[in-house]
């Protein structure tokens, strides 16, 4: 095994400090993305929404992310536009956008809305990846899950928000999180920098699209990111729905417990993350990311026997499954990093995660409706475990291959 570089005398200094104000950029700016979810019974109530009308104001982030992911992928922008400047202007779209909701536009463009909140973070989640690998060639999985798991807690915030309190108003979620995304713009743009292992600038050239897609490495690897998000914003988007009704908290306000169990959900992802991390630099990327996966699907096909079952009960597999499905998701980056043409890692995560989150689209409208065709939202979960089932046969499969020796320096 090679050296841990980033450990020698001659690594850089304040890689860890760099790492933690990016974090916390991070966490401010992506406190945007589930805002709308997380006040959805108000909105709902508000607007004489459906269930599945209601899931609209989530799925209008998946689709702005994808068009902004794709689009930036197609430019090459994470690979010719400096990284903070680029976090730091869709931050600021990412905090006004938002704020549109403080307006009460109505339904259709409230989702306009937030598809361009989904369309500004697409210019944060690439661009940070490959901003903090600039800073780590050894230890690179545990610093991307770092990223990952900022993310996971800024998502997981507004569910924070409405737990508090079941009298606390809508609008200062709106509020709290557009304000924090102004912040995150700002530490985006004063206190991060490239770290001493570029990548390289390229120039415009959407050639590399085919390339990357033709990469037979890479196509694994962007296979188990498929299954990976088959799952994961299927879950993260209608926990809360589940809870609810597993609870039997129905009434005119938000049930406090249900947003509770959400919030602690999602935020033990952020352990899942740095646990993923250690994991993947110690024993792979392949074996991390097969592992979580298996666990994930175990719990998708087992919440349903819980539904009924005691609270402590159901509490469990939720945050043991919280871990798991995000616990494997800086991996699949770390992993692009690694065997990626380096002049184009940026395009290749962007091309990955609009691809990707075109998935979490169709997953997030299916839900509602397959809880309607079965009668409720007991076995609606159990389709989850599909994807990380498939995810597993692909990096499994990417574990056999000669170019896998690339990954977690040789460790596969």
């Amino acid at each position: 095994m090679s050296t841990d570089v980033n450990d020698s005398p001659s690594a850089p200094t304040g890689r860890w400090t760099m790492l933690a104000l990016l974090c916390l950029a991070v966490v401010l700016s992506f406190s945007t993305w589930f805002s709308a979810a997380a006040i959805a019974p108000e909105l709902r109530r508000a607007w004489a929404l459906s269930e599945s009308t209601a899931g609209w104001l989530t799925n209008g982030v998946q689709i702005g992310f994808v068009i902004g992911a794709i689009a930036a992928s197609f430019l090459n922008l994470p690979d010719i536009i400096r990284m903070n400047r680029l976090m730091a202007a869709s931050a600021v779209l990412a905090a006004i956008s938002n704020a549109i909701l403080l307006l009460e536009p109505g339904p259709v463009a409230a989702v306009i809305a937030r598809g361009i909140t989904g369309f500004a973070l697409a210019g944060v989640y690439p661009p940070a990846l490959k901003l903090v690998s600039t800073w780590f060639m050894a230890r690179r999985g545990l610093a991307l899950a770092g990223v990952i798991g900022a993310i996971t807690a800024g998502s997981s915030l507004p569910h924070l928000f409405r737990g508090l309190s079941s009298s606390f108003a809508w609008e200062n979620v709106i509020l709290l999180s557009s304000a924090a995304s102004l912040i995150a713009a700002l530490g985006f743009a004063l206190f991060t920098r490239e770290g001493p292992y570029p990548f390289g600038r390229a120039i415009f050239n959407p050639r590399q699209i085919g390339q990357v897609l033709k990469d037979r490495d890479l196509l694994l690897v962007n296979a188990g990111y498929f299954g990976h998000m088959w799952e994961l914003y299927a879950m993260w988007a209608w926990l809360l729905a589940y809870l609810s009704a597993a609870l039997d908290k129905g009434g005119p306000t938000v049930s406090a417990t249900a947003s509770t169990l959400t919030f602690l959900a999602v935020i033990s992802g952020v352990a899942g993350c740095f646990i993923g991390g250690l994991l993947s630099d110690r024993f792979g990327r392949t074996a991390t990311t097969a592992g979580m996966m298996i666990v994930s699907a175990l719990c998708a096909l087992s919440i349903g026997f819980v539904f009924h079952g005691p609270t402590w009960l159901l509490a469990c597999v939720i945050i043991l499954w919280g871990i798991s499905i995000i616990g494997d998701s800086a991996q699949f980056s770390a992993a692009v990093t690694e065997l990626a043409d380096r002049n184009y890692v940026g395009t290749a995560l962007s091309l990955q995660m609009g691809l990707g989150f075109a998935l979490t689209i169709l997953m997030i409208w299916l839900m509602p409706h397959l809880a309607a065709f079965l009668g409720g939202w007991r076995w609606s979960f159990t389709i989850l475990a599909i994807g990380p089932a498939f995810g597993t046969w692909a990096m499994l499969s990417l574990r056999r291959r000669p170019q896998a020796q690339k990954l977690a320096q040789g460790r596969r």
